[in-house]
């Protein structure tokens, strides 16, 4: 039985306590759906495999960073554990105050951000950065989770899609502002997985695709000449460097080197940690690898086979998520497990492009695999959402949790 009421999305449903006793506590209720026998295997495997890779490359990358990734590792485990223990539902109703505290902070880090390469996206706290956008993603899903669950059956109405249309725009401005497109990009294409699942009409969904293509190509077209002011004039260089690197070489030339240095890999790579005179990453041609660039790391040092295991975990993770979200009990299961994976395969997919030239270089961390404490635990709690969901499918609860 579901405790959460399939029009207002507040908890409710038949107690089911036999009379004369007293009712269970709010708080026992939360968690007395936890179950570890329930709990998925499979996916935690994946995102561990995955990460144990990343924590490999970073350690090749910068082996001063070392101490710390495993440190963030810990941390995203422990994190992953936090989001799995209460009943997701009950997390559902922090859905419109995580709302406000998103744009908080993203309204925080304009006014007291640390800026870095152009951008502010950063707050530093005790020492440490911290990067809020990271954390918008999770919270941006719990309520928009909690907002379709409210108003499934009126979704593929025209009041309630311009509402969840009215409601990203706030966050989706703050982050334009710092400027960040590619966090921009990937919190718009969660937003458009989740109302999808959510039920948007099809119609609609049509005349959008309809009306943005032409859109889109327009405004590249005008992003493309001189004196625009779409974007910034160090995002347009990045855009103008992917189509014509010759003619952009001290802007292109990061991407290029990447692409070089994955394919020196060839097969089976050079080896772990090589300090070869061949290798692009030891001779200091790229930078900063152990972030945006560590497929580059993983392609130079275990070649083909290591960037194919990569790209598959990646899709596997992701299509875990969705098989998860096809069989969760409400709607509100289906959209946090499918704006997760929407996230985690859209992101690896962003960055993979960007290393190998397929896209414009957008600054976007590889999921699980770069260095970052804040996208680390972040997407771990992601997860952790993902096996809550996963956990409370097909539960029999016979007690209302906020009755």
């Amino acid at each position: 039985m579901n405790v959460l009421d399939s029009q207002s999305g507040i908890a409710s449903a038949g107690s089911g306590i036999p009379s004369g006793k007293s009712r269970p506590s709010r708080l026992k209720l939360i968690f007395s759906t936890f179950d570890l026998r329930k709990t998925d295997i499979l996916l935690p495997l994946l995102v561990i495999s995955l990460t144990v890779i990343g924590i490999i490359s970073v350690s090749s990358a910068a082996p001063s960073l070392r101490s710390r990734q495993i440190l963030g590792f810990m941390l995203a485990l422990a994190a992953m554990v936090l989001a799995l223990i209460p009943d997701y539902h009950a997390l559902l109703l922090l859905g419109p105050a995580g709302y406000a505290v998103t744009l908080v902070l993203l309204e925080a880090v304009l006014l007291y951000g640390t800026a870095r390469d152009d951008a502010v996206r950063w707050i530093e706290i005790g020492g440490v950065l911290f990067q809020p956008t990271e954390l918008a993603k999770i919270l941006l899903i719990l309520f928009y989770a909690q907002f379709i669950m409210k108003y499934k059956d009126k979704m593929s109405g025209l009041v309630c899609t311009a509402a969840s249309f009215a409601l990203i725009l706030p966050p989706v401005y703050l982050i334009a502002r710092e400027p960040d497109l590619s966090t921009l990009i990937m919190v718009f294409l969660i937003f458009c997985v989740m109302i999808f699942v959510g039920g948007i009409s099809w119609k609609f969904v049509l005349t959008v695709l309809g009306l943005a293509v032409p859109s889109g190509i327009v405004v590249f077209s005008l992003i493309l000449r001189e004196g625009q002011t779409i974007i910034e004039d160090f995002q347009r260089r990045r855009i103008l460097a992917w189509l014509y690197p010759e003619q952009y070489p001290d802007t292109a030339y990061q991407t290029l080197n990447s692409i070089m240095a994955i394919g020196s890999g060839q097969l089976t790579g050079k080896g772990y940690n090589t300090n070869g005179i061949s290798s692009l990453l030891n001779s200091g041609y790229i930078s900063e690898a152990q972030t945006d660039l560590i497929f580059t790391v993983i392609g130079e040092e275990f070649g083909f086979i290591g960037t194919t295991a990569v790209v598959l975990l990646i899709t596997a993770i992701a299509v875990r998520c969705l098989v998860i979200a096809l069989h969760a009990d409400d709607i509100a299961g289906t959209v946090i497990a499918a704006g997760v994976g929407g996230w985690v395969g859209f992101q690896g997919f962003m960055n993979i492009g960007v290393v190998t030239g397929i896209l414009p270089n957008t600054g976007i961390p590889l999921p699980f695999v770069s260095y970052g404490l804040t996208s680390l635990v972040s997407l771990y709690m992601g997860i952790g959402l993902v096996l809550n969901v996963h956990m409370r499918s097909a539960s029999d609860l016979n007690t209302g949790m906020f009755r």
